[in-house]
């Protein structure tokens, strides 16, 4: 009976232990960045308990938790494009476009308000739905590339992001700018049109509960359903995955507007509930797409901890300028701390090895 009873508790432990494992690279990366910019601060003459804590209180506090209100407003697109980026990652994609398919769905959500006739309670949902669209196309683009002209993904849709903007660019500079604003922008939309504020007097809008909605269902696809076995296992190996009589190229068409579709609708999100209209570089300065691919990677391609991770850098970023104002420390040391968390666990896990698709190359050169 003890010995049974003890064999039990061994593979409990040995459950545990699986399980806990994946969190031990992203954890070990967020504690070493934090303690080399500790040390950073500390050659640089700054008190790193000081500055550590006027970033809490920047990206928690505040007045009525406003800093919290901003945290959770700069999350949203992060998490967002994260989820994106994540949903390409699991069947060993990498898109790199995210920045160009959020911009064309802010875009085109902004036009489809502004100039398709149709009442509020109907053209809200057809506009996201446009800004969805227009970015699961521009992301089928770079994939018919790579299956038709043998461009790389990678390379495909990395390269796509600079027609995206200079083209959305163009167009709210002068066909579509609201010359009397005298800004580089479109006419704001109509009232109707806007998504809702969660907390008034704030830039927290009902886009992050449809974020969240996303994480979840994504979450509940790929632990549950036959596509997220598939995604995994194509992901994994496609040459097993192909033998086991999945359609890859169905399957990878099918994952790429996916994750096109939903940087698309991040960005037709921020322009209908916080901006109001497309402004020009509004939604590439923030460098949400590239903070996205960071939540991805250190969340290892985890829908869950994608919204994690995405919590965690909007935190830095908004308590960098807590703690420049409370310990008069450089808010760009944020971004250092960031980039030395990617470091860390491109380092620890290997996520940074190369897909499945550079593995040919990889054979070729070694022979």
């Amino acid at each position: 009976m003890s010995t049974h009873r003890a064999t039990q508790d061994g593979s409990s432990s040995s459950q545990l232990t699986q399980r806990l494992r994946p969190l031990a690279a992203p954890l070990l990366a967020v504690l070493g960045a934090l303690v080399l910019g500790a040390l950073l601060m500390l050659v640089t003459g700054h008190d790193p308990l000081a500055a550590y804590r006027a970033m809490f209180e920047g990206a928690l506090g505040g007045r009525k938790l406003a800093n919290l209100m901003a945290t959770l407003a700069r999350a949203t697109p992060i998490v967002g494009m994260g989820l994106a980026i994540t949903i390409a990652l699991r069947g060993g994609y990498l898109n790199l476009g995210g920045e160009g398919q959020l911009v064309l769905g802010g875009l085109t959500s902004a036009l489809v308000a502004l100039y398709l006739p149709l009442p509020g309670w109907l053209l809200l949902p057809v506009s996201l739905v446009g800004g969805a669209v227009a970015g699961a196309a521009w992301a089928l683009l770079a994939t018919g590339l790579d299956r038709v002209f043998r461009v790389p993904l990678l390379i495909g849709t990395l390269l796509l992001n600079y027609p995206a903007r200079y083209l959305a660019s163009y167009l709210v500079n002068h066909p579509l700018r609201d010359v009397a604003s005298g800004m580089s922008q479109t006419h704001r939309v109509p009232e109707g049109v806007e998504l809702a504020y969660l907390v008034p007097g704030t830039r927290l809008h009902v886009g992050a509960l449809m974020v969240l909605a996303l994480v979840l269902v994504a979450t509940w696809v790929v632990r549950r359903t036959r596509v997220g076995y598939e995604l995994r296992m194509t992901g994994l190996n496609p040459d097993f995955a192909r033998y086991g009589g999945i359609n890859t190229v169905r399957l990878g068409f099918g994952t790429m507007a996916i994750s096109g579709s939903i940087a698309g609708l991040v960005g037709a999100m921020e322009v209908l509930g916080t901006h109001h209209r497309f402004i020009d570089n509004a939604l590439t300065a923030p460098l949400y797409a590239w903070t996205g691919l960071m939540a991805a990677l250190l969340a290892g391609s985890s829908p869950l901890g994608v919204l994690a991770a995405g919590l965690f850098f909007a935190a830095v970023h908004t308590g960098g300028f807590g703690m420049e104002r409370g310990a008069q420390v450089p808010r760009e040391l944020s971004r250092v701390l960031q980039a030395l968390m990617i470091l860390l666990i491109a380092a620890r896990s290997r996520l940074l090895t190369p897909t499945h698709r550079d593995a040919p190359a990889e054979k070729a050169s070694s022979s």
